[in-house]
């Protein structure tokens, strides 16, 4: 049988599974990609929060990703959890001299609060890493961390956008899943646009969020899908995790990435 399209996460770990690493690989085995990791940091983390952050080595990163990319090849890259501008510059070089399509989800802070990100490396984010990016999936707290900007209507997001693509990635998407309303998000490349809306489910349980719609879009890259395709899917992915989000330990609990499974379960057993 022929291998199914390869996509590299590059990112922190998460004790709990709800994000991080965990979410990412659960994310390519539903979309039908084969999901490889370069875990960059380890968590102490559950449904309450992140009790203790320990990033890995940069020569320990870099020999992950040599190690895969060298011999398996990839179709797409996504990255998470980066921690020190060290690690950001070294993760910014190794996709950059990558030849597929990267996908830089600017994580600064956990569903909880939590930062996840060192304040002296905001710089090299922008200036390296946002530059190698193909597609840059910050949500608005991101957004206000990378550009200072508080977008709190939909007005304000093409404004947003156009500010990170000053920058240098070749798409934004703007996730507006903190306004009130519908969940709307914005996809442009600075010429053309793309309102994506969904229904605002009410479920408390969205731990993962972030990292599963950036893996869902590098799994539908590494199909050959273009940008605004991909992101649709993923968009698409994402809207039915969250409706399926559940409760687990006393906090957030995880969306589920396994919703597409159960509901063609369910629906063989109506059959």
């Amino acid at each position: 049988m022929n291998a199914p399209p390869r996509v590299l996460t590059v990112a922190g770990s998460d004790s709990g599974g709800g994000a991080g690493i965990q979410a990412d690989l659960k994310t390519m085995l539903a979309l039908g990609v084969h999901g490889m990791s370069v875990i960059t940091a380890v968590t102490a983390q559950n449904s309450l929060g992140v009790q203790g952050a320990w990033e890995l080595p940069v020569a320990a990163v870099r020999a992950q990703y040599r190690s895969v990319v060298d011999d398996i090849g990839v179709q797409a890259v996504k990255t998470g959890m980066l921690a020190s501008a060290e690690l950001v510059e070294a993760v910014a070089d190794l996709i950059a001299g990558t030849d597929a399509p990267a996908v830089v989800d600017p994580v600064g802070v956990s569903k909880h609060g939590d930062s996840l990100l060192a304040a002296s490396a905001l710089d090299s984010v922008r200036t390296k890493l946002l530059p190698a990016a193909t597609v840059l999936t910050p949500n608005l707290d991101e957004v206000a961390q990378l550009t200072g900007l508080r977008v709190e209507s939909e007005d304000r997001m093409r404004e947003a956008a156009a500010a990170l693509l000053a920058y240098g990635p070749r798409w934004v998407v703007i996730k507006g899943g903190h306004l009130p309303g519908e969940a709307v998000d914005l996809l442009t490349d600075g010429s053309e646009e793309h309102w994506l809306r969904a229904p605002r489910h009410d479920n408390r349980h969205t731990h993962g969020t972030g990292c599963t719609l950036a893996s869902a879009i590098a799994s539908g890259l590494a199909k050959g899908l273009a940008v605004p395709e991909a992101v649709r899917a993923a968009k698409e992915y994402v809207t039915g995790a969250i409706a399926g989000g559940f409760a687990l330990g006393g906090g957030i609990g995880p969306v589920d990435h396994g919703w597409r499974f159960r509901t063609a379960g369910s629906d063989e057993g109506k059959a």
